[in-house]
């Protein structure tokens, strides 16, 4: 890898600072990353991804989602140029919180007509959200629930990631109940699924999954329900921003079963692994650091370690800051990221979640975006954050 051939350091803009006043902040040198894969993976690797959203569109935001489906296929085949995956129509796609059903289900059509194209990987959310949580009365309501959607994306020739239900969390009361519906539903699906276990803080709504509001307990019961299926099952993704949890949770699961990292906090270190294995990966933070990723997993593959760390550690501090609480909001800095780096003309998202993070955490995004090398055009980035702080009443 490469640095460009010299400091621009005489890029700098002004920033807003905690104390309402404003500090001078020069970029430093940019690293370039490849556009494509340069060589194989030893990992399996997906990027969950954002939606473009049509900020012309005549709509109402909070109410009425629109979408840009040209740009938000066009970040789809970014992502497979670097040879990663997208997992489709999740919540970093903003699945529950201004994505419904109806177009998660357009989304995904596109998207495995999209790969399939270019035989690229693409595995798609299937879960509950279109049974309101209040009308979900039994365990039976929630599987039919995922039976509908299963049954609608194996129609188009989807794969599955079977996501976590609110309707499910719920109803759900002990371990035999989340058994009874995953048995259920897993006996059914076509080709073997990832399981999605999202930690409450990515979803208040999803508190004590798997019927119990002790972490040790859930997990004794999502081993059990995985490990039952593990021919119906192809991974795991956690996230619970608890990497011991993670890696206790790979070292108990059937050998046919990947562990597929979902912490945005620690995924450099779960990815690399230790002497008794390692994490795949299943990332929100990837859409924002793709090229990045997509190179230091290039090297880990090659055994290059030294640069994998170099290239990959270094984002940890932005996803931290993007992913801190309340972890639910970091899709506004996933987006912003792609805003920033030329993937999408505007800073809207569906259901007007672009107000979602303040000035100042988005201040701070670009600081260490940059201190990271992700800025593919930083001259391009700088104006953008200086449009953006125009909006939002910030001249300097």
């Amino acid at each position: 890898m490469n640095k460009q051939g010299s400091p621009i350091s005489a890029l700098s803009l002004k920033l807003p600072t905690s104390n309402r006043g404003t500090a001078t902040y020069r970029l430093a040198a940019s690293r370039i990353f490849p556009a494509r894969l340069q060589s194989p993976l030893n990992r399996v690797a997906f990027s969950a991804a954002h939606v473009v959203a049509d900020p012309l569109a005549d709509v109402d935001p909070w109410l009425t989602v629109a979408v840009d489906w040209d740009r938000t296929i066009a970040f789809r085949e970014h992502i497979w140029d670097l040879g990663l995956g997208v997992a489709e129509a999740m919540d970093t796609a903003q699945r529950g919180m201004g994505l419904d059903w109806p177009t998660s289900l357009e989304l995904i059509t596109r998207s495995v007509n999209a790969a399939r194209a270019r035989n690229a990987l693409v595995f798609s959310g299937a879960g509950t959200d279109h049974l309101a949580v209040d009308a979900a009365k039994t365990l039976d309501d929630v599987i039919h629930a995922y039976e509908e959607q299963i049954e609608a994306i194996e129609k188009v020739g989807g794969r599955i990631i079977l996501m976590a239900s609110r309707a499910l969390a719920k109803l759900g009361r002990n371990a035999d109940d989340y058994a009874h519906v995953y048995h259920r539903v897993l006996s059914q699906v076509r080709e073997p699924v990832i399981i999605h276990w999202l930690g409450d803080m990515f979803d208040p709504a999803l508190a004590n999954y798997w019927g119990a509001d002790d972490l040790d307990a859930a997990m004794d019961t999502a081993v059990a329900v995985i490990n039952a299926n593990a021919a119906k099952v192809d991974g795991v993704k956690v996230s619970l921003l608890d990497k011991q949890r993670e890696i206790d949770m790979r070292r108990r699961l059937d050998t046919s079963v990947r562990m597929y990292t979902g912490d945005d906090f620690n995924y450099a270190e779960l990815i690399a692994g230790d002497a008794q294995g390692f994490s795949h990966a299943l990332l929100g933070i990837f859409d924002a650091i793709a090229p990045a990723a997509s190179f230091a997993l290039s090297r880990l593959a090659a055994g290059d370690q030294a640069s994998f760390h170099d290239v990959l550690g270094p984002t940890v501090p932005l996803s931290r800051h993007i992913f801190k609480a309340p972890t639910r909001f970091y899709k506004t800095g996933v987006v912003f990221m792609a805003y920033l780096n030329g993937h999408q003309d505007h800073f809207t998202m569906v259901g007007g979640q672009e107000s979602a993070r303040s000035t100042l955490h988005l201040a701070e995004l670009f600081r260490l975006a940059d201190k990271a090398g992700l800025f593919a055009d930083p001259e391009l980035a700088t104006r953008r954050m200086q449009t953006m702080l125009a909006v939002r009443g910030f001249e300097a």
